[in-house]
């Protein structure tokens, strides 16, 4: 990838550079090493082809920074025939003509280029600086797709570039527990004063919450495995019915990267490989029907939005009796994600030890809120009250009343976009994005 780079930027441009060309190193990073096959990648409805994902994320950039804003004329017309997300259904994604790989990354990087150079010598407007971080957060949100992709189709896991330098400490004193939260009106949702927001966390508004516990840190293998053992996946009393249908459809018996060795013992799929099941691992690779199933059998649940936002962001009272009108962006504080408060940026290669980083422990003492694996809420995807569509029409309206939220982020994530507000969100039967679920009592 060759850019040249402006030497005339403002402060603002010289940081969404970066931004931008960080972003399509990680992509690029996890493109490598696949074949023309694996590029084109096995038909499957939770899935894109790789191939597709790649120029999709420059066509998005040109279709929102150089047509949006300049008005400019496509620089290639065909691309709107591949990689428009808004008119080409999955289904049809793998029929399409696709170029080579070295033509999809002539026409992004030629993308990018145009992107960058138009901010020589300019002040931007909040315009500007709203699309191009919306560019910048749609492909980060691309390279963590392309990495479940790799891990669905069983391909080699990615090889990541700026990695952690050793491994986290581990408090080997920390025992599975419950948070006492106190109750109250909870303002749920962004605030008009945070940098960068999308229109489904618009915006905060007061939620009555009440006093409840919920787990310190999420459901953990160990935990996940007594489940399963029980006979967890064959007691129907434990299933909802859609979730039920799901389990007997699929012919779902145990979790979809779990098998069983030999000797009896638990063995999960990695990418192309097989590990021992780590039991303080969190639980990852089940959906929200799993989930919730898991949570009957323990005679427990799933926490709403509303719960796991307060436990993430709020702040106790002198007297622990209530929480502070203020919000954390992060559950630490204000302070940016580094490997001491989250595991994200791939910067571990996987999910760590849910007994790490004690310093991105919540004010009420959760631990591992963001980062790791996203969590599974118990509310469905909905808009916030007096929800205005942002121009990225196609991103949150069509999903509102069809799927379920989660909230986190995973180790995956990139660290500038992730915070406490932030709304991921799935149809429940997905089972191959790195999400497990933390559970409140009763």
């Amino acid at each position: 990838m060759n850019i040249n780079i402006p030497t005339h930027l403002s402060a603002e441009a010289q940081d969404l550079v970066s931004s931008l060309l960080d972003t399509r190193e990680r992509e690029l990073e996890v493109l490598a090493g696949l074949t023309e096959a694996q590029m084109l990648g096995l038909r499957d409805k939770t899935i894109e082809p790789p191939i597709w994902e790649m120029g999709h994320v420059g066509w998005f950039q040109e279709h929102w920074i150089l047509r949006r804003l300049d008005q400019a004329d496509p620089i290639w017309p065909r691309a709107y025939r591949l990689y428009d997300s808004f008119n080409i259904p999955n289904a049809e994604r793998w029929e399409l003509a696709f170029p080579t790989e070295p033509e999809t990354l002539d026409y992004i990087t030629g993308v990018l280029s145009c992107a960058v150079q138009r901010l020589a010598g300019r002040e931007l407007s909040p315009q500007e600086i709203y699309f191009y971080r919306l560019a910048i957060n749609h492909e980060d949100m691309h390279s963590e797709t392309m990495v479940h992709i790799r891990q669905t189709l069983g391909y080699t896991q990615p090889a990541i570039a700026k990695t952690r330098p050793a491994p986290p400490v581990i408090d080997t004193d920390f025992e599975p527990h419950d948070v006492e939260i106190p109750g109250g009106a909870f303002m749920l949702g962004a605030t008009p004063d945070m940098p960068f927001v999308l229109d489904n966390e618009k915006w905060a508004h007061p939620i009555e919450v009440a006093p409840f516990r919920i787990s310190a840190t999420p459901v953990t293998n160990a935990q996940y495995r007594a489940f399963v053992e029980a006979g967890g996946y064959q007691e129907r009393s434990l299933w909802s019915d859609e979730g039920w249908a799901w389990r007997q459809a699929a012919r779902v018996e145990q979790p979809v990267f779990w098998q069983r060795a030999a000797d009896h013992s638990w063995r999960v799929h990695w990418f192309d490989q097989t590990r021992p099941l780590e039991p303080f691992l969190p639980m990852m690779h089940v959906n929200y029907f799993e989930a919730s199933a898991f949570c009957a059998w323990a005679g427990r649940r799933l926490p709403t939005e509303a719960e796991w936002e307060l436990a993430a962001a709020g702040e106790p009272t002198a007297d622990g009796r209530g929480f502070k009108p203020g919000k954390r962006v992060y559950p630490w504080g204000s302070g940016f994600p580094t490997p001491a408060t989250a595991n994200l940026d791939s910067a571990t290669l996987g999910p760590i030890d849910v007994r790490a980083l004690p310093d991105g422990d919540s004010a009420f003492g959760c631990r591992q809120m963001i980062g790791n694996v996203w969590e599974w809420t118990a509310d469905t995807f909905d808009a916030y009250p007096g929800f205005e569509i942002d121009p990225y029409k196609e991103y949150s309206a069509p999903s509102f009343g069809q799927q379920k939220v989660l909230r986190g982020g995973c180790w995956v994530t990139r660290s500038r976009v992730i915070r406490n507000t932030w709304r991921n969100f799935y149809t429940p039967d997905r089972n191959n994005i790195f999400a497990g679920f933390r559970t409140c009592a009763g």
